[in-house]
């Protein structure tokens, strides 16, 4: 699609115009907020609209110039920061993170691997939570850094899985202060922002820093009705920039037509290395690689409490597609996709769409499904027409792969089931690893000898369980918070148990293996949640010894 030569548009941009148009009309609703799209090709901008409303107390629409929090967006331009130190011999990419924070327990991780969440360091999102603390509550730099320090868990041996974790990127953004004596907002701005002309984007750690034309972000939709979003969390390099559609396209065009200076920086974002075991990754440094219907892709996600974002590039059609959003309940990843397919339908070397998936094929499968070993456990039901897994408290939708086994549709979520045989499911995993999960037909009960309370070094939590009545609660502190609402213990197997903690956006859930000694006595629990994996919790107090 190209533009005419006049000022006027072409009629495949008119087109283009209204069948987005149609995507987003709900969000055209008085008092509804919303969002903003962008389209570019071969450096034209063929489409820039927005929708909704960035304030709904003020009134205030969505414009070209309003701001939004990009969140995990950030990760490609910490990672930028970082290379061009590496290309100046002041960071090694193949040296552990503790080199540079000495404060850190020493594991065997690399810089490199942290840039491509191949380094098996939990999310420090997910150990503030296991000790009860939120992003709806507040925090300092300090304690959030000081939770990565805590930790001396690996999730698994670096460099031989992909496990997203936003403590790679805060670390990488530290390394980048501790090197420069510099904030990382400043190292951005000079090294990449000013020079390129995206005066509209910052780093702003603080939430209480004043932003020009910044939109509120909300939760609920136009059935259930609206709310402000809350987060209490200051942000680095994991995901603490704002910016507007036009800088990310200003970005986008760079990648494309980088200038002498930045050639080899994108080249390195986008270089390919394989998991060990040959194992493919597609998350590269910064950025996640995928295909549109054979067509490649390139960019990045971004989800925080009422801002969503997606960044997609399809380098060989030279299109980018923007789409951000002020409204937890859009999807932007979905969008922009069903953008990119209007924009480049017709080009002869697009392969067709797979078939829908039906609720007929989904019927038989939908369950509960677990697995003991890993331990994992999913929920799959066919929910508003689509074949949804609800993993850890998350939901996402399935979809059909060209080899014909059923696949989470976007790359944040290595899942896909290969083969169905009665009550059991051989799911890949990611990195080489199916698993069978056995169909759920009922829960155990929660063993009585789980009464106790448990710690956990790695991330300064304290379980209490307890059992009141037919039903067992926990109660959670850690090091940023004591009491709160009580968590749900629900049995699962002899071995294993679900934990259900309420937050104020979402609910999540984690599994809880029985460590047992010789004589069968449980003396640790190993916790799984969807970024942290089998991390101990020490028994220290059994049962009717707490209160």
């Amino acid at each position: 699609m190209s533009p005419s030569p006049d000022s006027s548009p072409s009629i495949d941009s008119l087109a283009l115009e209204h069948r987005v148009d149609a995507l987003f009309a709900r969000y055209t609703k008085q008092g509804s907020p919303g969002a903003i799209v962008a389209v570019m090709q071969g450096g034209t901008i063929v489409l820039r609209k927005s929708y909704g409303l960035a304030s709904i107390e003020l009134g205030v629409p969505i414009g070209p110039h309003t701001r939004f929090r990009i969140a995990s967006v950030s990760k490609q331009f910490t990672v930028s920061a970082a290379l061009m130190l590496a290309a100046e011999g002041k960071l090694d990419l193949a040296a552990p993170p503790h080199e540079y924070l000495t404060e850190l327990k020493p594991l065997p991780v690399t810089i490199d691997q942290m840039m491509r969440n191949s380094s098996g360091l939990p999310d420090f999102l997910e150990l503030l939570r296991l000790g009860g603390h939120g992003l709806e509550k507040p925090a300092r730099p300090e304690d959030l850094l000081a939770a990565c320090h805590r930790n001396g868990h690996l999730n698994f041996a670096p460099g031989s899985r992909f496990l997203y974790s936003n403590t790679n990127f805060l670390l990488l953004g530290h390394i980048i202060e501790r090197l420069t004596g510099k904030k990382l907002g400043e190292v951005l701005a000079e090294r990449v922002f000013r020079p390129l002309g995206m005066t509209s984007t910052q780093l702003a750690a603080e939430i209480d820093t004043v932003i020009p034309n910044l939109a509120t972000g909300y939760l609920g939709d136009d059935q259930k009705g609206f709310r402000r979003a809350q987060h209490g969390y200051p942000q680095g390099g994991e995901g603490g920039l704002t910016s507007t559609v036009d800088d990310l396209l200003i970005w986008s065009r760079h990648c494309d037509r980088p200038t002498p200076a930045l050639r080899d920086l994108f080249t390195q974002l986008a270089a390919f290395q394989p998991l060990t075991g040959g194992h493919p990754n597609k998350y590269r440094r910064g950025v996640q690689a995928d295909d549109l219907r054979g067509a490649p892709t390139i960019g990045h996600g971004g989800l925080w409490p009422g801002f969503r974002t997606e960044f997609l590039r399809l380098p060989g059609v030279g299109l980018a597609v923007v789409v951000i959003a002020n409204l937890a309940s859009i999807d932007p990843w979905r969008l922009a996709r069903t953008i990119a397919e209007m924009v480049i339908e017709g080009n002869s070397g697009l392969k067709p769409p797979s078939a829908p998936l039906t609720e007929p094929e989904i019927a038989p499968l939908a369950g509960t499904w677990f697995n003991a070993e890993e331990p994992s456990l999913f929920d799959l039901a066919w929910q508003s027409g689509e074949a949804t897994v609800t993993q850890n408290g998350l939901p996402f939708v399935l979809a059909r792969r060209a080899d014909g086994s059923l696949a989470a549709e976007r790359g944040s979520f290595e899942f896909a089931i290969k083969a169905a045989d009665g009550d059991r499911l051989a799911v890949d995993l990611g990195a080489g690893r199916v698993v069978e999960f056995v169909k759920l037909a009922k829960r155990a009960a929660v063993p009585d000898a789980l009464a106790g309370r448990y710690v956990s070094a790695d991330c300064g939590a304290t379980w209490s369980i307890a059992r009141g009545g037919k039903a067992w609660t926990m109660q959670v502190s850690g090091p940023l918070i004591a009491g709160g609402p009580p968590w749900t213990v629900r049995g699962l197997s002899d071995d294993t148990v679900e934990i259900e903690s309420p937050q104020n956006w979402i609910t999540a859930t984690q599994l809880a293996h029985l460590v047992r000694d010789a004589a069968g006595q449980i003396t640790a629990l190993e916790v799984s949640t969807g970024r942290i994996k089998k991390m101990r919790f020490d028994r220290v107090a059994p049962r009717g010894t707490f209160h």
